[in-house]
């Protein structure tokens, strides 16, 4: 295929993950301000975030059993913002649009409810299972949102095995050939620590200056860039929405699958190792309908999960349905990451 000139959309970079302890709230509006700063966010912006941080924290603290919370910079193509993610284990949220009602809130918080914490940032979401747990998000831009939303959201999560500083697993984004197509990659270090993370280093670097748009050809371009380090499973995904398919070659024990409220089609990746055995490329095919999702997501997730575990998930923003299979799926003894891209209804 000929070579295609392409623009990266979004890529994983450091996640400050806060376990759920009675420092959570102090800390989580800490980093949170030092990040909003870091990005030049306006003083206002800086405010509200951190507001929106304490109540995120202090309801962790007061209804969950037990959660973390994320707190990152996301930049989708020329654009940067702070994100937070909280995600808990249970007991979830039964009545949401009661939990969506200003002035509902735990005793003791700030009383803003989680509709003033969509109502101060630039996106939000929740997505909650009863019984099982619950996802709250919000994102605070830096400089006005004027681009509009294109038919595919794309975004990941990743976190480094307990007692590690940096993550063997990594993503990205990027454009490709064809109307509104992506080009997604996953990526899972062989090992853990610094040695699995420059490997995914390497792997990102590569994907993204690649000028391709075959996912065999740019499984082979990655391959060759990660020679020289221990080697990673890789799957890269061609997502078409107006064909309305996605295209995927794939090494090592990378799952990758389409869910949609009707099941799960799987994607499968050959054995070898990126970088020191690769077969022959092989690429597989699946239709991607509206209101779908393309997951992928390294070994440090269970693969057991199945969409109608998640009833209505896909129709969230992509940093929502990463953090919620996260959540319900992810192992503690392992590096851990996600990507996904949600084929969004017209």
């Amino acid at each position: 295929m000929e070579p295609v000139n392409s623009t990266l959309v979004a890529e994983a970079g450091d996640v400050h993950w806060l376990r759920a302890d009675v420092a959570l709230a102090a800390a989580a509006r800490r980093q949170a301000g030092q990040l909003a700063r870091a990005l030049g966010l306006a003083d206002t912006q800086v405010a509200n975030l951190e507001l929106c941080v304490t109540e995120m924290a202090t309801n962790l603290l007061k209804y969950a059993h037990d959660g973390s919370m994320a707190l990152r910079i996301v930049r989708v193509r020329d654009r940067a913002a702070v994100e937070c993610l909280s995600l808990d284990s249970g007991p979830g949220i039964s009545n949401l649009p009661l939990a969506l009602r200003d002035g509902t809130s735990a005793s003791g918080s700030l009383g803003l409810g989680l509709g003033t914490i969509a109502r101060m940032a630039d996106v939000s979401g929740i997505h909650s299972l009863p019984g099982r747990g619950t996802v709250v998000q919000a994102r605070f831009w830096a400089g006005p949102d004027g681009r509009e939303p294109g038919p595919l959201d794309a975004g990941g999560l990743t976190r480094p095995l307990g007692g590690e500083l940096t993550c063997g697993d990594t993503w990205a984004v990027r454009t490709a050939e064809g109307p509104d197509a992506m080009l997604l990659m996953m990526c899972d270090g062989l090992g853990h620590g610094p040695l699995a993370a420059q490997a995914s280093d390497r792997a990102r670097s590569a994907f993204r200056g690649s000028h391709r748009s075959d996912p065999a050809g740019i499984l082979q371009e990655v391959h060759s860039a990660l020679r020289s380090t221990r080697g990673a499973a890789v799957a890269i995904a061609l997502v078409e929405p107006a064909a309305q398919r996605v295209q995927l070659s794939g090494a090592g024990n990378i799952a990758a699958l389409v869910g949609s409220p009707d099941g799960r089609t799987g994607l499968p990746s050959l054995p070898g190792i990126a970088g020191v055995q690769l077969p022959r490329p092989r690429t597989f095919e699946a239709a991607l309908p509206p209101g779908a999702a393309l997951i992928m997501h390294s070994d440090g997730l269970s693969d057991r999960w199945k969409p109608a575990d998640f009833p209505g998930l896909f129709a969230h923003d992509s940093s929502i349905v990463a953090a919620q299979i996260f959540s319900q799926a992810a192992v503690r003894r392992d590096d851990a990451g996600i990507v996904v891209a949600v084929h969004r209804r017209p």
